[in-house]
């Protein structure tokens, strides 16, 4: 049976430094970061905790020995790292700025602490501008392209059972993976491969730098499937889903239903749901040609030799999970109220992408982006994919909240600000991040190093104490609440939870 979807999403942002004689953005990553959790510490509102890498496993490969091994990303156990009170990570990874939201159980509660993510930047460029001349400026986007080749990335991750053969993910949870960015695409100007000057715009920022089907990478030969089994819990009980093919959105409701739809997917490929075959021939070109039709008509030809498009194949997900809601427990997906919200959501939105693309417009990034560049364009004169057309692409993912063009764009907002606020600082009550925010914020002192699955305290004893946190659905304030409250200090802490088990 499939189990609850606690999931949550890492962001690498875009950054450069305006005016700055030389660019080098790991400097400017580094002090992003250290401006942010510098300021916070010392305004008290939690704790400089370093990142634990001890559990870092980023060579295993859930397909198991390779006959040529492929070089996993390296683990950069150099550049700053930090936990926050909120159970996130915030870090340098590689050359970016990376936001690591906490763990969380529902899509919805998704969408608070990405949002609290972004805010947590914008305060980081705030503090870090603080540090520079007059004339230079720290600047971050939520996109994921440079424009020059080089691609960042958005990245989900969802707990799944590890009894689930990794075959049947692959098989049925490729096309929609591949097809989704139909409503869920951030959309770009141009495209980044060679030869592709006839692509002025499309659907997704990431779709042009994928280049295998199944693969161990992120950053090169990125695969529409990752196989990384780096779980972040009970290894035998659990595996962890890195999906990496999402963009980075700038709508509530893109990231909503992103979360929400990949969720369902997976559950109902946990419960061994029938579903046809579905997959594309060749994955990778599909998904970009799929990326580049504006139309939405494009075709593809799925392994059992059906012709169908992205709006087709969306449409029979969703019928899919209707069918599958119907029969099974949909608490592991947010329950009955929340699934057929989504069921409800889904289905509108490919109604209107396929009947009047321009009601989607407050809900899909790729539509609203694409309206305000046409309408710039045509008030200019611009030609399709020109310069001015790149600048605003970028505009409308600039985090400035005086620049950002999303904030315009008239997009449709789930979560309230007061949600947002209180999540930059305190975590989800109803995962073990919460147990992690909590226990940095109240015994600062003695915690030494934390990551997902645990956390080591310093009590003062001849050794350090690590407490794993192996189960993602405990450590929550309903189960701790009561007894961190309580303690005095973490040695106390430590001797209740002992004392329970």
């Amino acid at each position: 049976m499939a189990i609850h979807k606690v999931l949550g999403i890492e962001t690498e942002y875009g950054i450069f430094v305006r005016n700055a004689p030389e660019q080098n953005p790991i400097a400017a990553s580094s002090l992003l970061v250290n401006s942010y959790v510098s300021e916070v510490a010392q305004a008290g509102a939690g704790p400089r905790i370093g990142w634990d890498f001890g559990d870092e496993m980023p060579a295993n490969d859930a397909r198991g020995v390779l006959e040529q091994y492929v070089q996993p990303p390296d683990v950069e156990t150099h550049l700053v790292n930090a936990v926050l009170t909120n159970g996130a990570r915030f870090y340098v990874d590689h050359a970016h700025p990376e936001y690591s939201s906490p763990e969380v159980a529902s899509a919805r509660d998704g969408v608070v602490w990405d949002r609290a993510g972004e805010e947590v930047l914008r305060l980081a460029m705030t503090a870090a501008n603080r540090t520079l001349g007059d004339d230079q400026q720290v600047i971050v986007h939520k996109n994921n392209s440079d424009g020059k080749a080089n691609s960042y990335g958005t990245h989900e991750n969802y707990v799944m059972d590890r009894a689930v053969p990794f075959n049947r993910i692959v098989a049925r949870a490729t096309p929609h993976l591949v097809t989704r960015q139909v409503f869920c695409g951030a959309g770009k100007v141009g495209c980044e491969l060679p030869g592709r000057h006839d692509v002025t715009y499309q659907l997704s920022q990431r779709a042009d730098f994928f280049e295998e089907e199944v693969g161990l990478e992120t950053t090169l030969k990125r695969p529409i499937i990752n196989t990384r089994d780096e779980p972040h819990a009970d290894p035998q009980r659990y595996r962890r889903l890195h999906v990496i093919i999402g963009d980075a959105n700038m709508s509530e409701w893109a990231t909503w239903m992103k979360l929400a739809t990949t969720a369902i997917v997976l559950a109902m490929i946990e419960d061994d749901w029938p579903m046809p075959e579905l997959r594309p021939m060749t994955p990778v070109s599909t998904l970009r040609r799929i990326s580049w039709d504006l139309s939405l008509a494009e075709t593809y030809q799925t392994l059992d030799g059906r012709t169908i498009t992205a709006l087709e194949t969306q449409r029979e997900l969703c019928a899919l999970a209707r069918a599958w809601a119907a029969e099974h427990d949909t608490s592991v997906v947010g329950g009955v109220d929340a699934v057929t919200e989504v069921l409800g959501e889904w289905e509108l939105v490919l109604d209107d992408l396929e009947n009047d693309r321009e009601r989607a417009a407050d809900r899909v990034d790729w539509v609203a982006k694409g309206r305000l560049l046409g309408g710039f364009a045509e008030r200019h004169g611009l030609a399709p994919g020109s310069a001015k057309l790149r600048a605003l692409d970028l505009q409308y993912h600039d985090l400035r909240r005086d620049r950002c063009l999303a904030l315009r764009a008239g997009l449709r907002t789930l979560v309230s600000e007061a949600e947002v606020v209180s999540a930059i600082h305190s975590p989800p009550t109803d995962t073990r991040a919460w147990f992690r925010g909590t226990v940095l914020a109240r015994f600062t002192d003695q915690v030494v190093t934390a990551n997902w699955d645990s956390i080591v305290f310093d009590t003062g004893s001849s050794s350090l104490s690590r407490v794993p946190m192996m189960e993602p659905t405990r450590g929550t304030e309903a189960i701790l609440g009561e007894m961190v409250a309580s303690s005095a200090d973490a040695a106390e802490l430590l001797s209740k939870l002992n004392a329970a088990g």
